[in-house]
C-alpha cells in the first residue's frame, strides 16, 4: 500500500546520517500527520511534534521554539523534530534554512521532517531557501486498494465518494457526508490553505473557478469559455493562475494538451479534472443512487475517477499525464515519461462512441500501448488498481 511504502522510505531515510531535512507534502486529509506520528515512535523517545494549523498564523518565533526543544532531546543523542503545516508560518524556509545550517557546524545530531498541506507553497519555500537541504516525500490521495482495505469498499463506492478516509464512515450519512466534504475539506482547503496564506485578488472568482472545475471535470474548456462562464472573470492569466492555486491544494487541476511539443501543449485548453471525486459528487449535491441513475453523469465521474487515479499515482515521478485532440478526435489522457507514451480511453454505460482518436493517435505517435479502461477492455477494479507507470513499462 501507498502510505506502508511512504513510511517504510521515510523510516529508512531518517535512519541515516543527517543529510537532508525530510519533507512530506500533500493535500489535506492524506495522512501525513498519521504517517509523522507513526515514524515518531520508533526514535526511542527523543521526538518532538508541533503543529502550526492553528486560525491564527504563527510567527518565526514559533519555529525557533519548537527547534530549541529539538535541540534540548539532541543533548540525550540522535533526536527527531516534526513540524506539521510549516506553509503557514510567514517566511518559514529562511528561518529553518539558518537554523539547520548551524546544528550542521554545530553537528547537532537534530534530524527535522517537515509537512505540509499546500505543495504549492511549501514547494516555493524549498526551492528559494532550502536548496541542497531536503528531499520531498509527496503523499498522494488515498487509492482504491486502500480505501478498499480499509472500509469495504467496492469500486462504485469509491468512484462517487473518492478518496478522503475521514469522511468515509459518514457515507450511511449522505447529507452528512456532503456536509462534511463541504464544510471541513472544501472550504477549509480554500479559506485556510489558500486564501489565507497566497494572494488572491479575487476570492470570488477563484472559488466560482473550483465549481466551474468540478461541474465540467472531464471536458476540455478553453479559458475563453470559462470567461463566458464566470462572471468578472478577469483575464486568462488570472484564471491560470488560480487554477494553479487550486491544483496545489490538491483540488482540481487542468491537464495539458498532448502535442508532441511543448509550445503547443502550454497554449492549450485545459481538460478540467478534479483531484478526488468526493469534491464533484459533494459539490452536484445529487447522491449516489440518482448519480448512478444518470448514466452521462456516472461517466463523467468515472473517467474524473480514472484522471485523478493518474495524477495521483504520478505524483512526484517523471510520469507526465495529459490529454490529446485533433479536431474531432479526441484520446482521454496520455501518459509520458521521456519517449515512452501510453494512450488511454475510458468508456462506461454513460460514454459511447468508437476509437477513431485512438487510432489516430497510434498512427501518428506511435504509443508502446493504447488502453482501453471500462467496457470491454481492463476493468476498472483493476485499472484503479495498478500505479500508472506500470503501463509504462516495456
Amino acid at each position: 500500500m501507498i502510505r506502508e511504502f511512504i513510511s517504510l522510505l521515510l523510516t529508512k531515510r531518517l535512519q541515516e546520517p543527517r543529510r537532508f531535512i525530510q519533507v512530506l507534502a500533500g493535500s489535506r486529509q492524506v495522512g501525513k500527520t498519521t504517517l509523522a506520528r507513526q515514524v515518531m515512535t520508533g526514535v526511542s523517545g527523543n521526538a518532538h511534534y508541533a503543529s502550526a494549523d492553528e486560525p491564527a498564523l504563527k510567527g518565526r518565533e514559533w519555529i525557533l521554539q519548537q527547534w530549541e526543544l529539538g535541540r534540548l532531546n539532541a543533548r540525550r543523542g540522535e533526536a527527531l523534530l516534526i513540524l506539521d503545516e510549516i506553509q503557514k508560518v510567514p517566511d518559514w524556509s529562511e528561518i529553518v534554512k539558518r537554523l539547520w545550517d548551524e546544528d550542521t557546524h554545530a553537528t547537532i545530531p537534530l534530524k527535522v521532517v517537515l509537512l505540509g498541506s499546500s505543495p504549492l507553497l511549501i514547494q516555493s519555500g524549498l526551492t528559494e531557501s532550502l536548496a541542497g537541504r531536503f528531499e520531498v516525500i509527496p503523499v498522494p490521495h488515498w487509492s482504491f486498494p486502500e480505501m478498499q482495505e480499509a472500509f469495504g469498499w467496492d469500486v462504485e463506492q469509491f468512484i462517487y465518494h473518492g478518496a478522503y478516509p475521514g469522511a468515509a464512515p459518514l457515507i450511511s450519512d449522505p447529507e452528512r457526508w456532503r456536509r462534511y466534504i463541504m464544510e471541513s475539506l472544501i472550504e477549509t482547503s480554500i479559506s485556510r490553505d489558500i486564501l489565507l496564506m497566497t494572494r488572491v485578488d479575487k476570492p470570488s472568482l477563484l472559488r466560482r473557478l473550483f465549481q466551474l472545475a468540478c461541474d465540467y471535470s472531464g471536458q476540455i474548456l478553453s479559458y475563453q469559455k470559462m470567461t463566458g462562464q464566470l462572471s468578472d472573470a478577469g483575464n486568462t492569466v488570472t484564471l491560470a493562475h488560480y487554477l494553479q492555486l487550486l491544483q496545489g491544494a490538491g483540488m482540481v487541476a487542468g491537464l495539458s494538451k498532448f502535442a508532441g511539443g511543448r509550445i503547443r501543449q502550454r497554449g492549450s485548453s485545459p481538460k478540467l479534472q478534479v483531484l478526488n471525486t468526493a469534491l464533484m459528487s459533494a459539490s452536484s449535491g445529487l447522491g449516489f443512487e440518482e448519480t448512478r441513475r444518470e448514466s452521462e453523469r456516472w461517466g463523467r465521474l468515472v473517467e474524473s475517477a480514472v484522471g485523478a487515479h493518474l495524477m495521483s499515482s504520478t505524483l512526484g515521478t517523471p510520469v507526465e499525464v495529459t490529454y490529446w485532440r485533433e479536431r474531432n478526435l479526441e484520446v482521454d489522457f496520455v501518459l509520458q515519461r521521456g519517449k515512452t507514451l501510453v494512450a488511454i480511453e475510458v468508456k462506461s454505460a454513460g460514454r459511447r462512441g468508437k476509437m477513431e482518436g485512438m487510432e489516430a493517435f497510434r498512427r501518428e505517435f506511435a504509443p508502446l500501448r493504447t488502453l482501453l479502461v471500462g467496457a470491454d477492455g481492463i476493468s476498472l477494479e483493476e485499472f484503479l488498481s495498478t500505479p500508472a507507470s506500470s503501463w509504462l513499462e516495456k
